[in-house]
């Protein structure tokens, strides 16, 4: 059964590992006038998925701002559809479950959004949301957008693990997307998409394992309740600069405490994603930005030390 209020019992469970409640008072079934505005003046949208076996995929749509728009509280129509080479493409179907980011690097802005596709046309689709809610803007980089990349598309590079251009640009990210469901509830709970930012060299790499922190947040634990059910989860990996985008699937196991913890300053929890497969796309983003300004949130926060 649905427990009351916006969390499902993942999430519950997840708030009370970690000695935290929330009321979840700025979820909503709808989304407020604000944020239809906001999703309005995007150039972009990064969206979650699953594919045909029930793994998530995270991945980022593209076009200029007024691609998406809100023709009521409860509707936002996608003027674009993942690209031919996006694995993602195929998870497009009417009625599934879909999970939406809305992120303004300029304002360190971001708004969330959850529901179902409806319509899917050759240009583009409908989602029918069933909930709505800000975050704050914590280890959001400010960028500014730069003159488009007009560079070809590369032909996109299947994974089975991390290679050694893979594991360069995770090392020199300072930001992260983490798609993820909620499994035996997603008729409930659906797919969420998360945004995760730290100093470059936040996330550690292990061979094909990421370990990557959990710094404090807005004490609602969509994603942490998600992986309590469903282990499986996706990576989105964005090279700012060249437009590569990098996504992986994996499975994730949490690290709630221990002496691990006080290697990096900061982490309240830490995850361990374990990499199954992934797609390396050159040039697939044609959106360039500026070098980062951290956010005065990620620079009180730590990188890893030595192992003791």
């Amino acid at each position: 059964m649905q427990p009351d209020g916006p969390f499902h019992a993942g999430e519950l469970a997840a708030q009370a590992l970690a000695g935290v409640a929330s009321r979840g008072a700025g979820i909503r079934p709808f989304m407020p006038d604000q944020h239809r505005i906001f999703f309005g003046q995007l150039p972009w949208l990064f969206a979650g998925m699953l594919d045909r076996d029930g793994w998530p995929l995270a991945t980022v749509l593209a076009s200029g701002p007024g691609f998406v728009e809100s023709p009521t509280p409860t509707t936002l129509s996608v003027a674009a559809l993942p690209s031919k080479d996006d694995p993602a493409l195929e998870s497009v179907r009417p009625g599934s479950s879909i999970g939406l980011l809305g992120l303004e690097l300029e304002t360190r802005r971001r708004n969330r959004a959850n529901g179902r596709v409806g319509t899917v046309a050759a240009d583009g689709f409908t989602v029918e949301i069933a909930q709505s809610f800000g975050n704050c803007a914590k280890y959001i980089q400010v960028r500014n957008r730069l003159r488009d990349g007009d560079e070809p598309a590369a032909t996109p590079i299947n994974l089975s693990g991390l290679d050694e251009e893979a594991r360069a640009l995770i090392a020199g990210a300072d930001t992260l997307f983490i798609a993820s469901t909620a499994a035996f509830e997603a008729e409930a709970s659906g797919v969420d998409i998360s945004h995760r930012g730290g100093r470059p060299g936040f996330v550690r790499i292990d061979g094909d394992t990421l370990t990557i922190p959990d710094f404090v947040g807005n004490n609602y634990f969509n994603t942490f309740g998600n992986l309590l059910q469903e282990p499986r989860a996706a990576l989105l990996f964005v090279d700012f600069a060249t437009g590569t985008l990098l996504q992986l699937q994996g499975e994730v196991e949490i690290v709630w405490e221990g002496s691990e913890l006080a290697r990096l300053d900061g982490a309240e929890r830490l995850w361990r994603f374990h990499v199954k497969r992934g797609w390396r796309r050159t040039h697939a983003l044609s959106l360039r930005w500026s070098a980062p300004e951290f956010a005065p949130t990620t620079l009180q926060t730590g990188l890893w030390s030595a192992a003791a």
